[in-house]
């Protein structure tokens, strides 16, 4: 079976990424590619948008028009449009893989409704190492969280909207739910000033925001006498977009249910 996969904000960096990585997935192909509405990119090539030649299939500004030409949505684009987006999905009964991070407790109750009743991935990171960390990282917590100070480090390029990245939080609320703490309660953002003794039960995060740096991200365990770090580099954008599509072609096949990446890897078993 070959999925038709639809690619939301194909005009973004990673909308570009996810139709060059369809292409290159065997079990996958471009059946629609979306810009904003207005866009004077509409109705050019979305494989010459990528660089990667004409594939057939023309840009369109509204997700209505293209329904019916795509298996699932992919959608890395922005909070708002990434909702009213899952509208449509959920109305045409469309599966959903969404990569859109900084969502407001709003806009994530609202997507939620509107994916009750579908097959949804939806994770902040889909690289295969990244996600291989997240199980890593359950492990040193149990072993090592307490009794050292747990601190996560993430730097990301100047345009990056959100702060800190989706994927350092979902590290730090694999640690947090390991120990059995609530990262809401424990998660400290950045420091200045007098603030006394550090609590053993926090989680820090620390943010950079600089250059053309895809995506670092290290989660420190530091004890009296040594320290782990379990460490995670992106040089490419395609590790995201490769996993995405994988995971496309994966929720293909699913029932109705909320997944993320770990599914998809089969690493929660």
């Amino acid at each position: 079976m070959t999925v038709k996969i639809g690619i939301a904000g194909a005009a973004g960096r990673m909308g570009k990424i996810l139709i060059e990585a369809t292409g290159l997935n065997q079990d996958a192909t471009l059946g629609a590619a979306t810009v904003r509405p207005g866009s004077s990119l509409t109705n050019a090539d979305a494989g010459e948008l990528a660089g990667v030649g004409r594939v057939g299939v023309a840009l369109v500004d509204k997700l209505e028009s293209c329904i019916d030409q795509f298996d699932v949505l992919i959608d890395f684009s922005l909070p708002n449009a990434t909702v009213d987006n899952a509208a449509i999905c959920a109305a045409h009964g469309k599966p959903m893989v969404i990569g859109t991070t900084g969502f407001s407790d709003e806009q994530l109750a609202a997507l939620h409704a509107h994916t009750e009743q579908l097959p949804v991935v939806r994770a902040s990171n889909y690289s295969t190492g990244v996600n291989l960390c997240f199980k890593l990282l359950a492990m040193a917590a149990e072993v090592l969280g307490n009794d050292s100070d747990i601190e996560v480090y993430e730097a990301h390029h100047r345009h990056k909207l959100d702060a800190p990245s989706g994927t350092a939080l979902s590290m730090g609320e694999v640690i947090a739910d390991t120990l059995g703490r609530d990262l809401n309660k424990v998660a400290v953002y950045g420091r200045e000033g007098q603030t006394g003794a550090r609590e053993r039960d926090t989680i820090g995060f620390a943010t950079v925001r600089g250059g053309d740096v895809v995506g670092d991200h290290t989660v420190s365990f530091l004890a009296d006498g040594e320290r782990v770090e379990i460490t995670h580099k992106a040089t490419s954008r395609m590790a995201f977009a490769r996993g995405a599509v994988r995971a496309a072609v994966w929720l293909a096949e699913q029932a109705p249910g909320r997944y993320d990446m770990q599914d998809v890897l089969g690493l929660k078993a």
